[in-house]
């Protein structure tokens, strides 16, 4: 792995000076009378080219092993907006309960923003050992470099082993940032986490298209930096008593410095998403012509659920895009939901597995949805929906 080597023997205060104003990423500063290359480096290579000898650049070898005893505690990035939580954040933290108790790591969490003091005092409720905040006014809002200088800092600061992330617009932005400045692995939208004894995190999420599950693990840098969906695992519940320590941090406010400008914030309108009823009705491809969604939309209406697909209703323009369930769509945790005439592929069981009843309908007995589901009914849709129907308008004292 390449490298840069600093010669400080050929560097005086003049030079390192020169050399802090040459750097256009700020990744070159002063530390006790010393020059020192930080993580924001980019190996443009600008100061080896015009630094007379001061820097060199070094081909190195392939780093076999990082000293993993260095790198301590599962950080879980907060994401919050107008002082409220994203459940995603509280769903990490509480897997990061769970693995840093399989090695016997602190469970951390980082808090980036401005005014934040009460969601710190928010996240004390939550077993969280220690919440480090960045509170600047320059960081009221999202700006993806001074986000990632923050990040940096702290990572330099307090070495977490691994990082976790919610898979939200702005965690997708962020992550992979981060995990460039660190030149290590980032797993994209995980389904399932599990922790070795040697601190390694075994990051689970399905690839080629959804064919095979993949294991990642990054073996040899460290932090390691994953980001996971909504509604994957489950949140702790909030305790009365409030624990852990809440840690400020200071940064060089010269870091936070952005030629970004927010002018003005505007709400898009809120929109009923499946991702939040407790009763969903999906169907797959097994749907002959769009005529008949009008039986599924019927039966919705009797459980007072939400119509839910896979990708082929989408493609072939019957249902919105924002109804699909799965990789590409949307990850839901209803109370009960229907699968009709569903296949059950990776592609659309990773998105809906952790529903707590699933009631699948499927003409083929070996169909993989059955695998997933708690109760299965071998059967046509045509012909099995009509008579659910019937038995629950018999009996309307069931609820869902």
């Amino acid at each position: 792995m390449a490298k840069l080597v600093i010669n400080h023997d050929k560097i005086n205060h003049k030079k390192m000076m020169e050399l802090i104003e040459l750097c256009p990423f700020n990744a070159i500063e002063e530390q006790d009378g010393l020059t020192y290359i930080n993580s924001g480096c980019k190996m443009c290579k600008l100061c080896v080219k015009n630094g007379n000898g001061t820097i060199d650049f070094v081909e190195d070898e392939t780093v076999t092993s990082v000293n993993k005893k260095l790198w301590n505690g599962i950080t879980v990035y907060i994401d919050h907006f107008h002082g409220v939580i994203n459940p995603v954040s509280l769903e990490l933290i509480g897997k990061a309960r769970e693995l840093a108790g399989e090695i016997n790591h602190p469970v951390q969490a980082i808090l980036i923003g401005s005014d934040v003091k009460e969601i710190a005092e928010e996240l004390e409720h939550y077993g969280v050992d220690q919440i480090h905040v960045y509170d600047y006014k320059e960081l009221e809002h999202f700006k993806v470099q001074n986000y990632t200088e923050v990040f940096a800092d702290y990572i330099d600061k307090k070495k977490p082993s691994s990082i976790l992330v919610g898979a939200t617009t702005l965690g997708r932005s962020l992550a992979p940032r981060v995990a460039a400045r660190f030149r290590t692995g980032l797993t994209a939208d995980c389904t399932i986490l599990e922790m070795k004894p040697n601190t390694d995190l075994v990051q689970i999420r399905p690839a080629f298209g959804g064919n095979i599950m993949a294991q990642i693990v990054t073996e040899r840098h460290r932090p390691q930096l994953c980001t996971v969906r909504a509604k994957i695992f489950d949140a702790p519940e909030r305790t009365v008593e409030k624990n852990g320590e809440t840690i400020n941090h200071q940064i060089d406010i010269k870091k936070l410095n952005s030629e970004i400008q927010v002018l003005d914030i505007v709400k898009k309108d809120k929109e009923v998403s499946i991702a939040d009823a407790e009763v969903i009705v999906a169907v797959g491809r097994a749907i002959v012509k769009e005529e008949d969604l009008k039986m599924i939309q019927e039966f919705a209406d009797l459980v007072d659920g939400k119509i839910a697909c896979t990708r082929p209703l989408i493609e072939c323009g019957w249902l919105s895009n924002k109804l699909q369930v799965g990789l590409s769509g949307r990850t839901v945790k209803p109370k009960l939901l229907f699968a009709f005439g569903i296949h059950g592929a990776v592609q659309f069981t990773a998105g809906m597995n952790g529903s707590e009843t699933i009631v699948a309908v499927n003409i083929d007995e070996q169909a993989p949805i059955f695998d997933v589901a708690h109760y299965g009914i071998v059967g046509d849709l045509y012909k099995v929906i009509p008579k659910l129907a019937e038995e629950i308008k018999k009996d309307r004292k069931i609820t869902f």
